[in-house]
């Protein structure tokens, strides 16, 4: 089994990974991997929190991470996709990879005989959102009781993974942009199929009600060439004292990092008492221990 998107996990699959992570938290269950297991990281865009976090759980769990820069290994040469899979698969228990093109994760999961996780492609970001719904239950409570609005880019692939994860477990979804910013139409249309989703480029409207207001950079990874242009586009929806305070009073604010203080969010927020951004930042490694005993089959 993979985690190549949000959508590959059932309701019940993303409840079983958040079990495994409350025993992993409360200290009730101590799971370590089989002896000597490893994990390569092949890695073509820059990390900093899913890389180390990714490389601390195999650690934690007793085994060994492999970071591959792939910029400096033989792909730079023009070494197939496939055979890059094939051959880490034949020396590694797991492979995260990190690549702009999620053709290209296709590609090596298909090509793999270990299982593959997504550790970020341009459409989806699966193990940060299971991280951030994890944490917004332990805040929240049960999520088909919760409205989350996500303020901003709202077609980027941490607002695809996130609306889908919490629209399985029943949350309510607000996306909130620029009329000129459409949310990816498939994962939108798939969220739907589980809960509501609401889509408004009203600050007021978008963020009534709200108990979690989520935004991200501005300028994702590969949109450098637009910089300019998608802050100016994006500035009016910027996360500030102002904006959060059209939601609930009690709403807390989260934000996968890195934060651009300034853009998208001002630094009364992402540092005040509302913000659970540490924290959020903090279960990335705790579910990512849980997804690879999920995908080991020791739970």
């Amino acid at each position: 089994m993979n985690l190549l998107s949000s959508n590959d996990l059932t309701r019940d699959a993303i409840k079983e990974i958040f079990g495994i992570a409350e025993r992993l938290s409360s200290g009730k269950e101590r799971v370590e991997l089989k002896e000597h297991t490893t994990m390569a990281l092949f890695f073509e865009e820059p990390s900093t929190r899913t890389r180390v976090s990714l490389e601390a759980a195999i650690t934690q769990l007793g085994g060994m991470p492999i970071y591959i820069d792939a910029h400096s290994s033989q792909r730079i040469r023009g070494e197939a996709l496939a055979d890059t899979a094939k051959v880490l698969s034949l020396y590694c228990d797991f492979i995260a990879v990190r690549m702009n093109s999620h053709e290209g994760l296709l590609e090596i999961a298909a090509n793999s005989k270990v299982p593959v996780i997504n550790a970020l492609t341009s459409l989806e970001h699966p193990t940060q959102a299971l991280a951030d719904v994890y944490t917004i239950i332990a805040h929240k409570g049960e999520p088909r009781n919760l409205r989350i609005a996500f303020i901003g880019d709202i077609a980027q692939n941490t607002a695809n993974s996130l609306m889908l994860t919490a629209a399985k477990l029943g949350a309510k979804i607000s996306l909130v942009g620029p009329d000129a910013c459409k949310p990816n139409s498939i994962y939108f249309n798939k969220a739907r199929e589980y809960s509501k989703v609401d889509l408004s480029s009203s600050i007021e409207e978008g963020l009534e009600d709200a108990d979690i207001v989520y935004t991200d950079t501005f300028v994702s990874m590969g949109d450098e060439d637009e910089a300019a242009a998608r802050r100016k586009l994006f500035a009016p929806y910027q996360l500030n004292a102002d904006s959060l305070a059209y939601a609930k009073k009690d709403a807390l604010v989260m934000h996968p990092l890195p934060a651009h203080r300034g853009e998208e969010i001002t630094a009364d927020v992402i540092d005040g008492k509302r913000s659970i951004v540490w924290e959020q930042a903090a279960n990335k490694l705790l579910l990512e221990k849980a997804v690879l005993i999920y995908l080991s089959g020791k739970r």
